[in-house]
């Protein structure tokens, strides 16, 4: 079992009421700069819970195309450094050139990361359509949404953790990673799912986030064909699941959910 990355600190309970202040102690997430290098060259610094590491490796290549098989990946090292860590992928000769072109041009981009309409055009370039179909209901939807709390000790222990769960259509959860980026916990899932053989194709993502565009992109590039998410969606993160036919499930709660784009009636 992953062990618990969080930090205690003695704190002060203010009672807006003013009766009741008290001396306490909370436990917060460690949120620690990882710097992803790739081949030797650096090539991202994300801010993220440094547990699942070699999961989370494996997630981030394969979102961001460096690889296409978890099995392309060399190896993985896991260093600790001053501040922080350091993340260290190692690809084939095959594959290297591709990760050292994808670095030059991160360095060349803004903080944002979308500025320009190069960058514009290459973030809203087609995604592949999903070729997976489960079939399940909201019965299942449910039974997972009401079970996600018992697999989230990091969020238990601190209420500031995003966790990413993979469930099978029963509504079974196989797989969580948790992080205080909602980004970084799915990558880790999809790292996950990789390493242990799982198909992403054979059930659906359920997300304790807001769904913004890239968590519909990293589920369509998975290969996943739902996505539930327990927050609203963005109107970007919709227009795309609608165009790759990922079937998305926003606001899901114990008694509702809106669903977006399932035209091939997975749902009952």
């Amino acid at each position: 079992m992953t062990q618990l990355q969080t930090l205690s600190l003695a704190m002060r309970r203010l009672d807006f009421a003013g009766t009741d202040d008290a001396a306490t102690l909370r436990d917060l997430p460690i949120e620690a700069p990882v710097s992803v290098e790739v081949c030797g060259i650096g090539y991202a610094v994300m801010m993220a819970t440094p547990s699942d590491l070699e999961d989370y490796a494996v997630g981030f290549a394969l979102g961001e195309g460096l690889v296409e098989t978890a099995a392309q990946i060399r190896s993985i090292d896991v260093h600790p450094v001053e501040g922080g860590v350091a993340l260290r992928i190692w690809l084939p000769p095959e594959r290297t050139e591709k990760a050292l072109e994808r670095a030059r041009k991160r360095v060349s981009e803004s903080s944002c990361g979308l500025c320009g309409m190069e960058n514009i055009e290459q973030v809203l370039r087609p995604l592949p359509a999903i070729a997976a179909r489960i079939v399940t209901d909201r019965a299942a939807i449910a039974a997972a949404l009401a079970a996600l709390p018992d697999h989230q000790p990091l969020g238990r222990a601190t209420g500031a953790a995003h966790a990413a769960a993979f469930c099978n259509p029963n509504g079974d959860i196989l797989r969580v990673r948790e992080d205080v980026g909602r980004h970084n916990a799915l990558d880790k899932l999809i790292g996950a799912l990789a390493r242990d053989g799982i198909d992403p194709g054979s059930g659906f993502i359920l997300l304790s986030a807001r769904c913004s565009y890239e968590l519909v992109e990293k589920t369509v590039r998975a290969g996943c064909p739902m996505l539930v998410t327990i927050s609203a969606a963005t109107s970007l993160a919709a227009e795309r699941a609608v165009a790759a036919g990922l079937t998305l499930v926003t606001l899901a709660r114990a008694d509702s959910a809106l669903i977006v784009g399932d035209t091939r009636g997975m749902i009952a």
